[in-house]
């Protein structure tokens, strides 16, 4: 019987992420990161992520609390896939010196993150921009415009 309400327990949460997931063409932007080396997976965070779709572009909004815009890289990969990692290392606190030596760290360190997106094709790659204020990383990915509609010609039939 328990066996029976772990398929059923798993069935409803099928259920709840269909209702509360993305819009299909929004979620088409997720792709996780896959790496072959496992234990890089396991060092590295994945970076919550909002996701706007405005008329003009795609904006991203992502949580780095502890970051500063020089500990973050924003590239485009395989000219499609929008790459957003740090390097998560500890930086010496502004006035520490040589000599100084930390007797206590109950602030967690930050972690390595990294987060892809498959672009949509009618996303700019090369209209990209990046901001890092208060803890928040919001990038702007512009969108081309759409292709114009095929005109339609009446020829008179003689």
């Amino acid at each position: 019987m328990r066996g029976m309400s772990q398929i059923l327990d798993s069935g409803v949460l099928d259920v709840v992420n269909h209702l509360f997931s993305f819009p299909e063409n929004i979620e088409k932007l997720m792709s996780h990161s896959r790496s072959g080396d496992k234990n890089e997976n396991r060092t590295m965070s994945s970076i919550p992520v909002d996701i706007m779709d405005t008329p003009k572009e795609y904006i991203f909004y992502m949580d780095i609390p502890g970051l500063s815009k020089s500990d973050i890289q924003v590239t485009v990969e395989d000219e499609n896939t929008l790459v957003i990692k740090s390097g998560g290392k500890r930086k010496r606190e502004d006035g520490e010196e040589e000599g100084c030596k930390y007797i206590r760290l109950e602030r967690k360190a930050p972690q390595k993150l990294m987060r892809k997106f498959r672009l949509p094709e009618d996303a700019s790659v090369s209209a990209i921009s990046a901001k890092c204020e208060n803890g928040v990383l919001t990038v702007a990915v512009e969108k081309n415009p759409p292709p114009p509609k095929p005109k339609t010609v009446a020829v008179n039939i003689s």
